[in-house]
């Protein structure tokens, strides 16, 4: 006959196998995914830093060259256009993409009726393919037959040289990236209003504050970590524009459409200069992490 001592002393072997098999487990996945991104993100990264000190074509010993691969992208005339056309698409699609999303949430979360048939059709351009949303609109900005100088026609107004000008092709994009962005972000923002307590407009009402009150003095404040974290993921996905310039301006007109990331491509792929394509985008890497960290850093001193 067994004692209660001695059945404590069975279990607890039991106990402590089960113990490490569950953090064996958890080891396991966790090293699953260090080695995913070990493979995938840190070694690429690596050789970048790498072959942009070197000058090899893969197929005789890489030659060390220090800053040579720099100096070439520096003196490269579509250098500063390609900073400054991504600095100024980021800017334009921050205020469009930030924006556009976050109103639209908040007349969603507003709805009673159709709420879901209307995220369904916010949400509908993410399902598409990138490459078949861009050439859309690619139709939608044609002079002679596209939808958007039809409209203009519709109301007696010349049409535009959407694509092909260098004051619209700029905007053209920013359009067309706002767009195929919208369903995402609305999402994501609707989701963060809906976990805000009601009762807290309630007593906002009681306290007879407007619409724009309840937003700036409720909505903001408890959505405002959301808004921290997508203001981030907006700028850092819309400095590496490239699928935009590169399926409907080429680049051009005149380089007014030229990204850091479409110059990265044309060296690596079109120059034929894969080492100075990775100086290129070892800078952007460093202008993003410089952002990133700036950004952590302010964003913890104010939920301290």
């Amino acid at each position: 006959m067994s004692t209660p001592v001695a059945d404590r002393k069975q279990r607890q072997p039991t106990k402590r196998r089960r113990s490490v098999k569950r953090n064996l487990t958890a080891y396991g996945f966790l090293c699953g995914a260090l080695i995913c991104f070990a493979f995938f993100s840190w070694y690429p990264m690596v050789w970048e830093v790498i072959l942009s000190f070197q000058q090899t074509n893969f197929v005789d010993p890489p030659v060390w060259v220090g800053l040579e691969n720099f100096r070439t992208v520096f003196n490269d005339p579509a250098f500063a256009p390609a900073w400054i056309n991504t600095a100024l698409f980021t800017l334009l699609a921050l205020l469009c993409g930030y924006a556009i999303p976050f109103v639209i949430a908040l007349v969603l979360n507003e709805l009673r009726h159709a709420r879901a048939y209307l995220r369904f059709i916010v949400y509908l351009p993410v399902m598409l393919p990138p490459a078949v949303g861009v050439l859309l609109f690619q139709w939608f900005y044609d002079p002679d037959y596209g939808l958007f100088n039809q409209i203009l026609g519709f109301f007696s107004l010349p049409g535009l040289q959407w694509l092909n000008s260098t004051s619209t092709a700029l905007i053209s994009l920013v359009i067309v990236s706002t767009w195929m962005n919208l369903g995402s972000g609305t999402l994501i923002y609707l989701a963060a209003l809906q976990t805000i307590p009601s009762e807290l407009y309630e007593a906002a009402e009681l306290d007879g504050a407007g619409l724009f009150k309840r937003i700036r003095h409720v909505t903001i404040p408890q959505t405002k970590l959301i808004l921290l974290v997508m203001l981030m993921l907006q700028i850092v996905a819309t400095m590496q524009v490239f699928i935009e310039p590169y399926l409907l301006t080429g680049g051009g007109p005149e380089d007014a459409t030229i990204s850091v990331v479409y110059l990265m491509y044309q060296y690596a792929f079109n120059f034929g200069n894969l080492n100075a394509g990775n100086a290129l985008g070892l800078m952007l890497m460093i202008v993003l992490m410089t952002f990133s960290a700036i950004y952590l850093r302010l964003s913890r001193d104010n939920t301290v």
